[in-house]
């Protein structure tokens, strides 16, 4: 597919998704523009990105596989309609549950229905892309974010993201799910972690530009990242070990990445 092809998919779509807007009030198009900024970020592929406006449009479509196969290919048309049944079917599920007042049903329903699909790793990320960003649009318009949709998100959609190794996302997540789902505990927290933020922030600095240095000096090429540690993973090594916040001595993390597995022990030997 050309270089093109994401500008040509947003082109096909934007017609098609004007006006349009999901249960939320998000509109579809800024919802696919967020989820193509989110894998750009990532570094997937321009096909992936426009996949993203593709799996939308069919919804307004009367023919969507002949029509995007026609436009785009066979292998875009796949994805988009495979993406855009399983939203359906996992909406489905969760309305169902909802109806018999059984969200654990529905938590459960999710997971096999997202696991039947886990075949296409497209399609996983795909829906991984579009819950985070579906979390950050509630978070941003500070509406209540339905119970069955954070407990799939915590309970379903990260542990998924864990397992396929996409960090970023599963950390946002569980901490955006867990804030709508325990909003006292989630505020207590980052409270406390706010009180010192300057201060470890400051110390994080130095000790990365320390280690970088360390490293280059013995010939290892190494990036080295730091962040806080994300407040679901200290509320549950809280509640896990017993512990008080005060407790908690691993609030923050370093990341090294290197070339080859033999530098990681290099580097690790060296720590």
């Amino acid at each position: 597919m050309d270089d093109g092809v994401l500008q040509k998919a947003r082109n096909f779509a934007q017609p098609l998704l004007e006006g349009s807007t999901f249960d939320s009030g998000e509109d579809v198009l800024a919802h696919a523009d967020a989820m193509v900024q989110m894998l750009a970020q990532m570094g997937d592929s321009q096909d992936m990105q426009a996949a993203c406006y593709l799996v939308y449009a069919c919804d307004h479509l009367a023919k969507p596989e002949e029509v995007i196969s026609k436009a785009f290919g066979e292998s875009f048309a796949t994805l988009a309609i495979e993406t855009s049944r399983l939203i359906r079917i996992q909406r489905q599920a969760r309305l169902s549950a909802s109806v018999e007042a059984q969200p654990d049903l529905g938590v459960e329903n999710v997971r096999k229905m997202l696991l039947a699909f886990s075949r296409d790793l497209r399609v996983v990320m795909l829906r991984l892309s579009s819950r985070l960003q579906t979390l950050r649009h509630y978070s941003v318009v500070k509406k209540p974010l339905p119970i069955g949709l954070a407990q799939e998100s915590l309970q379903v959609f990260a542990p998924l993201a864990n397992r396929l190794g996409i960090w970023q996302i599963k950390w946002e997540m569980e901490d955006l799910s867990f804030r709508f789902l325990e909003p006292v505990t989630y505020k207590e927290i980052a409270s406390l972690l706010d009180q010192k933020r300057a201060e470890r922030e400051r110390y994080m600095v130095q000790l990365r530009e320390h280690m970088q240095q360390e490293l280059a000096a013995q010939g290892i090429q190494a990036q080295v990242d730091g962040r806080p540690k994300h407040i679901y993973s200290i509320v549950r090594k809280m509640r896990g070990k017993s512990l008080s916040f005060d407790r908690v001595f691993d609030i923050r993390a370093l990341r090294v990445v290197v070339p080859a597995v033999a530098d990681c022990y290099q580097v690790l030997s060296w720590v």
